[in-house]
């Protein structure tokens, strides 16, 4: 039978405390083991630093079992390994600023006082945004069905605990965005993979799904488009999500917040096709270049909502009073800057594809700010990131988001193109070498 998380994790751990005694492991298919021989003393110091903790918290039983399941994410432990002057391809952010009339709108609420709490949901004008903002996907929701989070992470958060009980699977993208698994967990899920193949694009497919439900299932994940591969889910089969949440009777848990970084067809949202089934996750952080103002939000059934607002008055009260005003002027005005954006990103995408001819496999990415390559090597991808990073490149292992990642590094093109360029030119004397 194959192993579950926690007897992974505890067998990841025996290796690990073999390895800071000064013995070699051996070789294992883990994201987190890091060999000695090969990455030095400095890449050692920095692993007993980091896995401490890990270690501690099973030989004792002193903290809770469910976070035992999950341990830090790989996209952290890569930026832990970073050394000065290194060009991080790793970022999950726009490198872009804040455009200037959102910071102005959170100046002006600064000014006006709006420092206190907010009404738990929200400034009802931005609810209203939000609303108005959706009706260009379709999608039609009253101010009972929204609330405002802090961040789409929050957002996530709140959806998991309002619908997953013990022992519920979650059925999740595989390569997928690093939080859900764990997510599923904390809530007492069971995290269910569904692989999703370059064969498809990355697309998650509905037979795919179809083939992991179970009377156990209570939600399906959907990220379109989709961190870490950047593909974007088509109408007909968002349609059958729908129809299999319909007929076997579980939610779909929507992930929409790169919808307008997309560079070919539109954005679909399954809330448009049937929105008593689905709860929608949203932020400004990508779109608005706001990733640190932590403004996300959630549309779902009202009632749903009114279970997600249960948790959020307990864990944070409100999203933040003068994010939510920038959050407003983003939404309601001058949109020039996202277009900018995507067009820099649309060119830095060809400039990427053009980079891993002749080195790599690559899908190109439909949206989104990543290319998932495949390097043509035996090394894992955690082995190929380890010497990246120490030929001063970053990048995140493949694996960091679901065992179907394996083989593959995530590389952001959310960086400038000089930097992307000169990244290139280590990547493939680093990928030749071997």
């Amino acid at each position: 039978m194959p192993e579950t998380s926690r007897e992974f994790l505890r067998r990841d751990q025996q290796h690990r405390r073999r390895y800071l005694r000064g013995l070699s492991p051996p070789r294992l298919k883990s994201p987190n083991i890091i060999n000695k021989q090969v990455y030095g003393h400095e890449t050692r110091r920095l692993a007993i630093q980091t896995l401490r903790h890990s270690i501690v918290v099973l030989e004792t039983g002193m903290w809770a079992e469910r976070t035992s399941h999950f341990s830090l994410s790989g996209i952290r432990e890569m930026f832990a390994l970073t050394k000065p002057g290194a060009i991080n391809l790793g970022l999950g952010q726009p490198d872009f600023d804040t455009p200037t009339h959102i910071k102005e709108a959170a100046k002006e609420a600064l000014d006006k006082g709006y420092t206190g709490y907010t009404p738990n949901k929200g400034f009802p004008e931005l609810i209203d945004a939000i609303a108005s903002y959706y009706e260009q996907y379709g999608v039609q929701a009253g101010q009972e069905q929204i609330i405002c989070t802090s961040g789409g992470s929050e957002a996530l958060h709140l959806a998991f605990e309002a619908l997953i009980n013990p022992g519920d699977e979650v059925i999740l993208p595989d390569p997928g965005f690093v939080a859900y698994a764990p997510l599923t967990h904390v809530a007492g899920g069971v995290p269910v993979s569904a692989r999703v193949s370059a064969d498809d694009d990355f697309r998650l497919q509905p037979d795919t799904v179809a083939d992991r439900i179970t009377d156990k299932t209570k939600a399906l994940v959907i990220n379109s488009p989709a961190n870490p591969t950047g593909a974007v889910q088509r109408h007909n089969e968002m349609r059958e999500f729908v129809e299999l949440a319909d007929d076997h009777n579980f939610y779909i848990i929507s992930d929409e917040v790169y919808d307008k970084i997309l560079y070919k067809g539109k954005h679909v949202s399954p809330a448009s096709i049937d929105p008593d089934r689905v709860i929608v996750v949203n932020s400004v952080s990508k779109t608005y270049a706001m990733t640190g103002w932590r403004l996300g939000y959630a549309i779902a059934p009202a009632a749903i909502v009114e279970e997600m607002l249960k948790v959020h008055q307990y864990i944070q009260a409100c999203a933040p009073s003068i994010s939510q005003k920038a959050a407003y002027a983003a939404l309601t005005g001058p949109q020039e800057s996202v277009r900018s954006m995507v067009d820099e990103f649309f060119a830095r995408r060809s400039a990427v594809m053009h980079h891993l001819k002749g080195i790599a496999d690559c899908v190109t990415p439909e949206g989104a700010f990543y290319v998932f390559p495949r390097f043509a090597t035996s090394d894992t991808s955690f082995d190929i990131t380890m010497r990246l990073a120490q030929a001063g490149v970053i990048v995140v292992p493949g694996s960091a988001f679901g065992r179907f990642g394996e083989g593959h590094v995530r590389i952001s093109y959310a960086a400038s193109q000089q930097s992307i360029d000169l990244a290139f030119q280590i990547i493939r004397e680093q990928v030749s070498a071997r």
